[in-house]
């Protein structure tokens, strides 16, 4: 019984250790009058963000966003770097190449399509 204990204690740990830093939710500037929590998580080896809320100025809304996909296909690259994945726009319906760079609670957001390049800066919110 101790032995069980004692690797179930040991499986717990090793989960929480590779755990992405980047993992948790996050909030986005504001594009054409919304923003949203975005919860980031690993998708095999990748990582890949959902849209969990949607707000405007005045909080909450119901939107037909929640529940999509906003990044996949990030590669973790180290040291806070991703790169090689995707990225959505739902106020312009494009999707960019994108990449990210993790600072603390600071998550920098970039995507390009073409030669057009969009920047945000997202907040940790847990």
């Amino acid at each position: 019984m101790k032995h069980m204990i004692i690797a179930a204690a040991m499986t717990v740990l090793a989960g929480t250790a590779l755990a992405d830093p980047v993992e948790g939710t996050w909030k986005t500037q504001v594009d054409d009058g919304a923003f949203a929590h975005v919860a980031m998580t690993t998708c095999g080896a990748k990582i890949c963000g959902t849209i969990a809320k949607a707000f405007d100025a005045n909080g909450p809304i119901a939107s037909e966003n929640i529940g999509k996909q906003l990044v996949w296909d990030m590669v973790p690259g180290g040291n806070g770097n991703y790169g090689s994945g995707k990225i959505w726009q739902p106020s312009t319906g494009k999707i960019f190449k994108s990449k990210m760079a993790l600072s603390g609670n600071t998550l920098n957001v970039s995507g390009c399509v073409g030669p057009f390049c969009k920047k945000q800066t997202w907040s940790r919110v847990n």
